[in-house]
């Protein structure tokens, strides 16, 4: 079983997307993150405030998405949760 996290309220992170960049800024840590898809991806999977784990994420980018072999995709979402997590973008629930 996967960790499963949450996300801080949307006004939280503001977001400004460049071309293929997109920069968060953390208003509680005051830094801004420069990240590529699927991190936008993953976090709009959380707009609902409800925990999400590796398999939720999956079974969302998944309706609008090819994902591909689904174990790899799902080792890839939850590598990327971990990440976020170590960012301070979501938090173990």
């Amino acid at each position: 079983m996967s960790t499963a996290y949450l996300r801080d309220p949307a006004d939280a992170v503001d977001a400004c997307a460049l071309d293929d960049l997109t920069l968060l800024f953390h208003r509680r840590s005051g830094q801004t993150h420069m990240v590529i898809s699927p991190v936008p991806e993953i976090l709009a999977c959380f707009a609902d405030s409800a925990p999400r784990d590796a398999e939720a994420v999956h079974a969302s980018l998944s309706i609008d998405y090819d994902l591909g072999d689904r174990v790899a995709a799902l080792a890839e979402i939850a590598a990327h949760l971990d990440a976020l997590a170590l960012l301070g973008l979501v938090r173990p629930a």
